[in-house]
Protein backbone atom coordinates (compact mmCIF):
# COMPACT_ATOMS: atom_id res chain seq x y z
CA UNK A 1 0.00 0.00 0.00
CA UNK A 2 2.74 2.44 0.98
CA UNK A 3 4.93 1.75 -2.12
CA UNK A 4 1.86 2.24 -4.32
CA UNK A 5 1.07 5.59 -2.66
CA UNK A 6 4.66 6.80 -2.97
CA UNK A 7 4.88 5.70 -6.58
CA UNK A 8 1.61 7.51 -7.34
CA UNK A 9 2.87 10.71 -5.71
CA UNK A 10 6.14 10.43 -7.63
CA UNK A 11 4.27 10.13 -10.93
CA UNK A 12 2.11 13.16 -10.11
CA UNK A 13 5.22 15.12 -9.09
CA UNK A 14 6.91 14.22 -12.38
CA UNK A 15 3.90 15.48 -14.30
CA UNK A 16 3.80 18.63 -12.13
CA UNK A 17 7.44 19.39 -12.98
CA UNK A 18 6.79 18.87 -16.69
CA UNK A 19 3.72 21.11 -16.47
CA UNK A 20 5.74 23.85 -14.78
CA UNK A 21 8.43 23.54 -17.44
CA UNK A 22 5.88 23.94 -20.25
CA UNK A 23 4.83 27.26 -18.70
CA UNK A 24 8.34 28.14 -17.57
CA UNK A 25 8.23 31.84 -18.42
CA UNK A 26 5.07 32.43 -16.41
CA UNK A 27 6.25 30.32 -13.49
CA UNK A 28 9.68 31.93 -13.57
CA UNK A 29 8.01 35.33 -13.23
CA UNK A 30 6.04 34.10 -10.22
CA UNK A 31 9.19 32.66 -8.61
CA UNK A 32 11.04 35.95 -9.17
CA UNK A 33 8.26 38.02 -7.59
CA UNK A 34 7.88 35.66 -4.63
CA UNK A 35 11.66 35.50 -4.16
CA UNK A 36 11.93 39.29 -4.20
CA UNK A 37 9.32 39.69 -1.47
CA UNK A 38 10.87 36.90 0.63
CA UNK A 39 14.30 38.49 0.11
CA UNK A 40 13.09 41.88 1.35
CA UNK A 41 11.30 40.50 4.41
CA UNK A 42 14.06 38.01 5.31
CA UNK A 43 16.78 40.65 4.91
CA UNK A 44 14.87 43.01 7.17
CA UNK A 45 14.39 40.36 9.85
CA UNK A 46 18.06 39.31 9.68
CA UNK A 47 19.17 42.93 10.11
CA UNK A 48 16.83 43.43 13.08
CA UNK A 49 18.04 40.15 14.60
CA UNK A 50 21.64 41.32 14.23
CA UNK A 51 20.79 44.59 15.97
CA UNK A 52 19.10 42.77 18.86
CA UNK A 53 22.11 40.49 19.31
CA UNK A 54 24.53 43.42 19.19
CA UNK A 55 22.45 45.32 21.74
CA UNK A 56 22.68 42.42 24.18
CA UNK A 57 26.45 42.24 23.70
CA UNK A 58 27.10 45.95 24.15
CA UNK A 59 25.09 46.09 27.40
CA UNK A 60 27.99 44.28 29.09
CA UNK A 61 30.07 47.47 28.67
CA UNK A 62 27.48 49.84 30.19
CA UNK A 63 28.14 50.99 33.81
CA UNK A 64 25.53 50.46 36.52
CA UNK A 65 24.83 54.20 36.88
CA UNK A 66 25.78 57.26 34.81
CA UNK A 67 25.64 60.69 36.47
CA UNK A 68 25.39 63.82 34.31
CA UNK A 69 24.91 67.52 35.08
CA UNK A 70 22.02 69.38 33.45
CA UNK A 71 21.58 73.12 32.97
CA UNK A 72 18.58 74.63 31.15
CA UNK A 73 17.66 71.18 29.91
CA UNK A 74 21.05 70.51 28.32
CA UNK A 75 23.99 68.43 29.49
CA UNK A 76 27.01 70.42 30.66
CA UNK A 77 30.38 69.55 32.15
CA UNK A 78 30.46 68.48 35.78
CA UNK A 79 33.14 69.28 38.37
CA UNK A 80 35.16 66.17 39.25
CA UNK A 81 35.11 67.29 42.89
CA UNK A 82 31.49 66.10 43.02
CA UNK A 83 32.91 62.60 43.54
CA UNK A 84 33.70 63.57 47.14
CA UNK A 85 30.00 64.26 47.77
CA UNK A 86 29.11 60.70 46.75
CA UNK A 87 31.70 58.88 48.84
CA UNK A 88 29.35 58.70 51.82
CA UNK A 89 26.67 56.76 49.93
CA UNK A 90 26.74 53.16 51.12
CA UNK A 91 26.74 50.50 48.39
CA UNK A 92 28.88 52.28 45.79
CA UNK A 93 31.86 50.17 44.73
CA UNK A 94 33.67 52.78 42.63
CA UNK A 95 33.23 56.12 40.87
CA UNK A 96 35.22 57.04 37.79
CA UNK A 97 35.14 60.37 35.91
CA UNK A 98 34.82 60.28 32.15
CA UNK A 99 35.29 62.78 29.36
CA UNK A 100 33.54 62.03 26.11
CA UNK A 101 32.30 63.85 23.06
CA UNK A 102 32.16 63.84 19.28
CA UNK A 103 35.00 64.75 16.97
CA UNK A 104 34.04 65.79 13.43
CA UNK A 105 36.56 64.79 10.78
CA UNK A 106 36.17 67.30 7.96
CA UNK A 107 38.29 65.25 5.57
CA UNK A 108 35.67 62.49 5.27
CA UNK A 109 32.56 63.89 6.99
CA UNK A 110 32.65 61.29 9.78
CA UNK A 111 31.89 61.81 13.46
CA UNK A 112 34.10 59.89 15.88
CA UNK A 113 33.11 59.21 19.47
CA UNK A 114 36.00 60.10 21.79
CA UNK A 115 36.09 58.70 25.33
CA UNK A 116 38.65 59.62 27.97
CA UNK A 117 38.83 57.33 31.01
CA UNK A 118 41.09 57.75 34.03
CA UNK A 119 41.58 53.95 34.13
CA UNK A 120 42.97 53.79 30.60
CA UNK A 121 46.41 52.26 30.12
CA UNK A 122 48.04 50.52 27.18
CA UNK A 123 46.72 47.16 28.39
CA UNK A 124 43.30 48.10 29.78
CA UNK A 125 40.60 45.47 29.21
CA UNK A 126 37.34 47.38 28.92
CA UNK A 127 34.38 45.22 29.89
CA UNK A 128 32.66 43.63 26.92
CA UNK A 129 34.58 45.52 24.21
CA UNK A 130 37.20 42.91 23.32
CA UNK A 131 40.27 45.09 22.69
CA UNK A 132 42.96 43.59 20.47
CA UNK A 133 46.28 45.14 21.49
CA UNK A 134 49.19 45.48 19.11
CA UNK A 135 52.80 46.40 19.76
CA UNK A 136 53.93 48.44 22.77
CA UNK A 137 53.79 52.21 22.45
CA UNK A 138 56.83 53.76 20.82
CA UNK A 139 58.12 56.31 23.35
CA UNK A 140 60.28 58.02 20.72
CA UNK A 141 57.15 59.83 19.49
CA UNK A 142 55.50 62.52 21.58
CA UNK A 143 52.04 61.02 21.17
CA UNK A 144 49.17 59.74 23.31
CA UNK A 145 48.17 56.04 23.25
CA UNK A 146 44.68 55.36 21.92
CA UNK A 147 42.50 52.35 21.12
CA UNK A 148 40.25 52.84 18.08
CA UNK A 149 37.39 51.11 16.27
CA UNK A 150 37.89 49.33 12.98
CA UNK A 151 35.88 51.87 10.97
CA UNK A 152 38.03 54.68 12.38
CA UNK A 153 41.13 52.81 11.18
CA UNK A 154 39.58 52.57 7.72
CA UNK A 155 38.45 56.22 7.62
CA UNK A 156 41.87 57.49 8.70
CA UNK A 157 43.48 55.12 6.14
CA UNK A 158 46.06 54.07 8.69
CA UNK A 159 46.84 50.69 7.17
CA UNK A 160 50.00 49.54 8.93
CA UNK A 161 50.72 52.99 10.38
CA UNK A 162 50.17 53.61 14.07
CA UNK A 163 50.58 57.40 14.35
CA UNK A 164 48.00 60.03 13.39
CA UNK A 165 46.95 63.52 14.49
CA UNK A 166 43.67 65.27 15.25
CA UNK A 167 42.93 69.00 15.50
CA UNK A 168 42.26 70.73 18.81
CA UNK A 169 39.64 73.55 18.91
CA UNK A 170 42.44 76.11 18.33
CA UNK A 171 43.46 74.13 15.19
CA UNK A 172 46.74 72.94 16.71
CA UNK A 173 47.53 69.27 16.17
CA UNK A 174 47.51 66.60 18.86
CA UNK A 175 49.42 63.40 18.07
CA UNK A 176 48.11 59.92 18.87
CA UNK A 177 49.54 56.44 18.56
CA UNK A 178 47.27 53.43 17.98
CA UNK A 179 48.02 50.73 20.54
CA UNK A 180 44.96 48.55 19.99
CA UNK A 181 41.75 48.00 18.07
CA UNK A 182 38.27 46.99 19.15
CA UNK A 183 36.87 43.59 18.26
CA UNK A 184 34.43 43.16 15.39
CA UNK A 185 32.02 41.46 17.82
CA UNK A 186 31.26 44.78 19.55
CA UNK A 187 31.21 46.92 16.41
CA UNK A 188 27.72 48.25 17.25
CA UNK A 189 29.18 50.34 20.09
CA UNK A 190 32.89 50.52 19.29
CA UNK A 191 33.19 50.93 15.51
CA UNK A 192 33.41 54.76 15.64
CA UNK A 193 35.17 54.86 19.02
CA UNK A 194 38.50 56.32 20.17
CA UNK A 195 39.40 55.53 23.79
CA UNK A 196 42.28 57.32 25.51
CA UNK A 197 43.33 58.62 28.92
CA UNK A 198 41.08 61.29 30.40
CA UNK A 199 43.81 63.96 30.30
CA UNK A 200 44.38 63.34 26.58
CA UNK A 201 40.65 63.73 25.91
CA UNK A 202 40.54 66.98 27.91
CA UNK A 203 43.45 68.31 25.88
CA UNK A 204 41.83 67.30 22.57
CA UNK A 205 38.54 69.02 23.44
CA UNK A 206 40.14 72.03 25.17
CA UNK A 207 38.48 71.33 28.53
CA UNK A 208 39.76 72.54 31.91
CA UNK A 209 41.58 70.14 34.22
CA UNK A 210 38.68 69.73 36.68
CA UNK A 211 35.92 69.27 34.08
CA UNK A 212 34.43 65.89 33.20
CA UNK A 213 31.46 64.94 31.04
CA UNK A 214 29.90 62.42 33.43
CA UNK A 215 30.59 59.99 36.26
CA UNK A 216 30.50 56.19 35.98
CA UNK A 217 29.26 54.51 39.14
CA UNK A 218 29.64 50.80 39.93
CA UNK A 219 27.34 49.30 42.54
CA UNK A 220 28.14 46.37 44.84
CA UNK A 221 24.62 44.90 44.81
CA UNK A 222 22.74 45.17 41.48
CA UNK A 223 19.43 44.98 43.35
CA UNK A 224 20.20 48.37 44.95
CA UNK A 225 20.93 50.27 41.72
CA UNK A 226 17.63 52.19 41.74
CA UNK A 227 18.00 53.09 45.44
CA UNK A 228 21.55 54.36 45.01
CA UNK A 229 20.55 56.26 41.86
CA UNK A 230 17.86 58.08 43.86
CA UNK A 231 20.36 58.98 46.60
CA UNK A 232 22.81 60.35 44.02
CA UNK A 233 20.05 62.47 42.50
CA UNK A 234 19.24 63.88 45.95
CA UNK A 235 22.90 64.72 46.65
CA UNK A 236 23.65 66.55 43.37
CA UNK A 237 21.29 69.35 42.36
CA UNK A 238 20.39 69.46 38.68
CA UNK A 239 21.80 66.02 38.00
CA UNK A 240 20.49 63.41 35.59
CA UNK A 241 21.04 59.87 36.84
CA UNK A 242 20.75 57.07 34.27
CA UNK A 243 20.70 53.41 35.25
CA UNK A 244 21.79 50.43 33.17
CA UNK A 245 18.19 49.28 32.87
CA UNK A 246 17.16 52.65 31.43
CA UNK A 247 19.96 52.49 28.86
CA UNK A 248 18.81 49.04 27.74
CA UNK A 249 15.22 50.29 27.52
CA UNK A 250 16.33 53.24 25.37
CA UNK A 251 18.19 50.96 22.96
CA UNK A 252 15.15 48.68 22.64
CA UNK A 253 12.85 51.65 22.03
CA UNK A 254 15.16 53.18 19.42
CA UNK A 255 15.65 49.97 17.46
CA UNK A 256 11.98 49.03 17.88
CA UNK A 257 10.88 52.36 16.41
CA UNK A 258 13.27 52.03 13.48
CA UNK A 259 12.13 48.45 12.92
CA UNK A 260 8.52 49.66 12.78
CA UNK A 261 9.41 52.30 10.21
CA UNK A 262 11.19 49.71 8.08
CA UNK A 263 8.27 47.30 8.31
CA UNK A 264 5.87 50.05 7.24
CA UNK A 265 8.05 50.67 4.18
CA UNK A 266 7.66 46.98 3.29
CA UNK A 267 3.87 47.03 3.60
CA UNK A 268 3.35 47.75 -0.11
CA UNK A 269 5.53 44.81 -1.13
CA UNK A 270 3.72 42.51 1.31
CA UNK A 271 0.32 43.65 0.00
CA UNK A 272 1.40 42.98 -3.60
CA UNK A 273 2.63 39.54 -2.55
CA UNK A 274 -0.71 38.69 -0.91
CA UNK A 275 -2.68 39.84 -3.97
CA UNK A 276 -0.52 37.80 -6.34
CA UNK A 277 -0.70 34.72 -4.11
CA UNK A 278 -4.48 35.03 -3.84
CA UNK A 279 -4.83 35.36 -7.61
CA UNK A 280 -2.60 32.33 -8.12
CA UNK A 281 -4.52 30.20 -5.64
CA UNK A 282 -8.12 31.18 -6.44
CA UNK A 283 -8.33 31.27 -10.22
CA UNK A 284 -7.57 29.11 -13.27
CA UNK A 285 -6.53 30.42 -16.66
CA UNK A 286 -8.24 29.09 -19.84
CA UNK A 287 -5.19 26.89 -20.54
CA UNK A 288 -5.36 25.44 -17.04
CA UNK A 289 -9.08 24.73 -17.39
CA UNK A 290 -8.44 22.95 -20.69
CA UNK A 291 -5.66 20.91 -19.08
CA UNK A 292 -7.96 19.89 -16.22
CA UNK A 293 -10.61 18.80 -18.72
CA UNK A 294 -8.11 16.67 -20.65
CA UNK A 295 -6.83 15.06 -17.45
CA UNK A 296 -10.34 14.14 -16.34
CA UNK A 297 -11.11 12.79 -19.80
CA UNK A 298 -8.17 10.38 -19.58
CA UNK A 299 -9.21 9.11 -16.15
CA UNK A 300 -7.79 11.52 -13.56
CA UNK A 301 -9.91 12.03 -10.44
CA UNK A 302 -10.59 15.42 -8.82
CA UNK A 303 -8.29 14.44 -5.94
CA UNK A 304 -5.49 13.71 -8.41
CA UNK A 305 -5.88 17.15 -10.00
CA UNK A 306 -5.80 18.81 -6.57
CA UNK A 307 -2.68 16.82 -5.68
CA UNK A 308 -1.10 18.01 -8.94
CA UNK A 309 -1.82 21.64 -8.08
CA UNK A 310 -0.47 21.04 -4.57
CA UNK A 311 2.86 19.77 -5.88
CA UNK A 312 3.10 22.65 -8.36
CA UNK A 313 2.56 25.12 -5.52
CA UNK A 314 5.12 23.32 -3.33
CA UNK A 315 7.77 23.44 -6.06
CA UNK A 316 7.15 27.13 -6.83
CA UNK A 317 6.95 28.19 -3.16
CA UNK A 318 9.97 26.16 -2.05
CA UNK A 319 12.07 27.42 -4.96
CA UNK A 320 11.10 31.02 -4.20
CA UNK A 321 11.83 30.58 -0.48
CA UNK A 322 15.26 29.01 -1.00
CA UNK A 323 16.21 31.64 -3.58
CA UNK A 324 14.87 34.60 -1.57
CA UNK A 325 16.31 33.50 1.77
CA UNK A 326 19.64 32.64 0.19
CA UNK A 327 19.83 36.10 -1.38
CA UNK A 328 18.95 37.64 2.00
CA UNK A 329 21.92 35.87 3.62
CA UNK A 330 24.21 37.00 0.80
CA UNK A 331 22.88 40.54 1.27
CA UNK A 332 23.87 40.45 4.95
CA UNK A 333 27.17 38.57 4.65
CA UNK A 334 28.67 40.23 1.58
CA UNK A 335 26.84 43.58 1.29
CA UNK A 336 26.40 44.19 5.03
CA UNK A 337 22.66 44.84 4.83
CA UNK A 338 23.15 47.96 2.70
CA UNK A 339 19.44 48.29 1.79
CA UNK A 340 18.25 48.67 5.39
CA UNK A 341 21.24 50.14 7.19
CA UNK A 342 20.21 53.80 6.58
CA UNK A 343 16.78 53.10 8.11
CA UNK A 344 17.88 50.99 11.07
CA UNK A 345 21.32 52.42 11.89
CA UNK A 346 20.82 56.11 11.18
CA UNK A 347 22.60 58.27 8.64
CA UNK A 348 26.15 58.42 9.96
CA UNK A 349 29.13 57.97 7.67
CA UNK A 350 30.40 55.25 10.00
CA UNK A 351 28.01 52.33 10.34
CA UNK A 352 28.97 49.08 12.06
CA UNK A 353 28.79 45.80 10.16
CA UNK A 354 25.94 43.43 10.95
CA UNK A 355 27.88 40.18 10.74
Amino acid sequence: MVPFFLGRQQNILDYALSSLWRNRLKNLGIVVVFSLVIFMIASFRLVVSGLDRSTQELMTSVPDIIVQQMTAGRQVSIDAAVINELDNIFGIASIHPRVWGYYFDESNGANYTVIGDDRFTTDTEMAGLGIKYGAEIDRSYNSEPVVIGQSVTAQLMLGGRRNFSLFRPDLSLKAFQRVGEFSQNTAMVSDDLLVMHIEAARDLFGMRSFEVTDLLVSVVNPAEIDTIARKISENIDGSRVITKRQVAKTYRAAFGWRSGVGLACLFGAIAAFVILAWDKASGLSPDQRREVGILKAVGWQTGDVMTLRFWESVVVSLSAFVLGYGLAWLHILFFNGMLYRPVLLGWSVLRPPLT
